[in-house]
């Protein structure tokens, strides 16, 4: 998509006449027009969030006006209006959003509140992506307080100035009277906005906030902000998280403070999202900005952008010694666990989980587990390999971390480009000092089994399975759900006597052997594997009877432990791993 040239001045106004109806009121004033037409559009994603969520159909009320009077204007497409801009170098557009969708990347009003996703809310002229604007915010009566990375206007607190639209886009605002309050860390000024509560404590909040900060930041040796903004949703039930170059938005269950394992998933979260300021916001693949906001921009590397991102999320929190190395290798034996007992580890790739992130990871259906895996949780999985892979060749000298600091100050601080997989495989390869074709080609590119305890190996651990703590149940292979006094199937696993024998999702299920199913755990553990059964059950209003021969459980759950005699290499690897500094 070109540029063009512009001497042309865009202000929005943002109001709201009726909250409590979650509207959005707009008002966009362009001036120095000089062409016949303008194309006025509105993305129809929002960068870190890979689905296409169709924003302009929350739009309605669209108009245009010049000198006091309404200009013809038409819509060209789902998310784009053509206005008749002849003969006038100014114009206002007047229009109104629907806001009622809770998340971290859309936009919610009411009485209490506004928050505003920024692609969702602002249309922008074809070709002057690049153009600077004001936004200024007309708040309900009662609203006293904006949260926001975007630069304040002068001493105005209601105004705003955006150097361009990709800032724009990427600066959520919050609006109302939430809790606000501030610290320094890694010489950054960090501002924290409050919404709904809440059971946390500030001061315990500022000494773990900073230690994340100062533990990410000690990994890049620099943190680019003047500023950052951490816009948390406190709500009776929440989570997620999306990234911005200059804060994130986080949402979270409001009592997750008070309880020490929610706390901890929290400061996950946490470390997850700041860390996305260098990784994807700054260090990013090539297909990732400048975007295009009108279509899909596919990638193969989110198992670098997430996947990485996701390794150092605990990894951060057990440097700073905001959980135990224990606690971080339970973690971690959980995300094997999750990743081993995935189905769809053995169809699809890596890069093939990434690319496919718009139609597949976004658009989960009852079969997702049989044909994807997580560039998340694989993706950290292959970091943790390359991690330790580094600290053994180079002899403890270098980690994972050195492959982040190259990438970063070459590419994003040097060049000031996106990088392509290749070039990132060339700064992996330069720091660990030989090949990693053969992680590239089995577990990047390819679907072989992650060969755990190789590498684990270099820090004196292995990985074991874990004895079941009752007897295991025979296994049908389906997941079920208890609704309207009906039990019916949610999901068939791949490859289990469900699937053989042709059980569906939203079967009903009714009985085993002829007797009334109350309980399936109870009458499976009646059952051996091998057993076969008679399963009674109802799809679409028909009885059908389907002989099942039931299989052994092979859900496994992993624990990573400490070899008996580590050596004195591996304990230093272990440290260079966990410890760092």
């Amino acid at each position: 998509m070109s540029e063009k040239t512009s001497q042309s001045h865009i202000r929005f106004q943002i109001s709201f006449t009726k909250p409590q109806a979650h509207y959005v009121d707009v008002r966009m004033e362009i001036s120095g027009i000089s062409q016949d037409q303008l194309e006025l559009v509105m993305p129809v994603w929002a960068p870190g969030s890979y689905l296409i969520r169709e924003f302009s159909k929350n739009v309605e009320g669209f108009k245009a006006m010049a000198d006091g009077k309404a200009i013809s204007h038409q819509k060209l497409r789902k998310n784009a209006w053509l206005v008749d801009t002849k003969n006038h170098a100014e114009i206002s557009v007047l229009y109104r959003v629907y806001a009622f969708e809770v998340s971290v990347r859309t936009s919610f009003v009411d009485q209490s509140h506004a928050f505003l996703s920024p692609t969702g809310i602002f249309l922008y002229p074809e070709g002057m992506l690049n153009e600077p604007s004001e936004i200024q915010i007309l708040p309900c009566n009662n609203w006293k307080t904006i949260s926001t990375a975007l630069e304040n206007i002068g001493q105005n607190p209601y105004c705003f100035y955006a150097p361009n639209f990709d800032v724009l886009y990427d600066s959520p605002l919050e609006i109302g009277n939430q809790h606000i309050f501030k610290f320094t860390a890694a010489n950054v000024l960090h501002e924290v906005a409050m919404y709904g509560g809440g059971m946390y404590d500030e001061e315990k909040l500022i000494a773990d906030f900073t230690k994340i900060i100062e533990e990410e930041t000690s990994v890049f040796k620099e943190n680019p902000n003047q500023r950052y903004v951490f816009i948390i949703h406190n709500f009776n039930q929440g989570g997620g998280g999306l990234e911005h170059c200059s804060s994130t938005v986080l949402d979270v269950t409001r009592t997750a403070y008070a309880d020490e394992k929610t706390y901890q998933d929290f400061l996950g979260l946490v470390s997850h999202e700041y860390f996305h300021l260098w990784n994807v916001k700054r260090l990013r693949p090539k297909a990732l900005g400048p975007f295009d906001y009108q279509q899909e921009n596919y990638t193969t590397s989110l198992w670098i952008a997430e996947g990485f991102t996701a390794y150092y999320d605990n990894l951060v929190l057990c440097r700073a010694n905001l959980i135990s190395v224990e606690n971080y290798l339970k973690l971690l034996s959980e995300d094997i666990t999750l990743v081993e007992n995935m189905p769809g580890r053995k169809i699809q790739t890596l890069t093939e989980a990434s690319f496919d992130a718009w139609i597949k990871f976004y658009r989960p259906n009852e079969n997702t587990p049989n044909t994807t895996v997580s560039y998340y949780v694989k993706g950290s999985l292959v970091a943790l390999f390359l991690d330790l892979i580094i600290i053994h060749q180079t002899e403890a000298k270098h980690n994972l971390d050195e492959v982040m600091k190259r990438m970063y100050n070459r590419f994003y601080k040097t060049e000031n480009r996106g990088y392509t997989e290749a070039e990132f495989k060339t700064v992996l390869e330069e720091v660990a000092g030989s090949s990693l074709n053969h992680i590239y080609d089995q577990y990047i590119n390819g679907l072989e089994d992650l060969d755990y305890n190789h590498y684990l190996g270099y820090a004196g651990l292995r990985l074991k399975v874990c004895a079941p703590e009752t007897k295991p149940l025979p296994a049908i292979g389906i997941s079920t759900s208890f609704t309207t006094q009906k039990l019916v199937v949610t999901q068939i696993e791949r490859g289990t006597a469900a699937w053989q024998v042709g059980i569906s999702v939203n079967d009903e299920l009714l009985a085993i052997n002829g007797n009334r199913i109350i309980d399936l755990e109870k009458t499976l553990q009646f059952l051996l594997p091998g057993d076969t059964i008679d399963l009674t059950l109802v799809r679409d209003g028909r009885l059908l009877e389907l002989p099942v021969t039931l299989q052994k459980q092979h859900k496994i759950k992993y624990q990573i432990e400490e070899i008996a005699e580590p050596t004195y290499q591996q304990i230093i690897s272990r440290n260079k791993w966990l410890i760092c500094n």
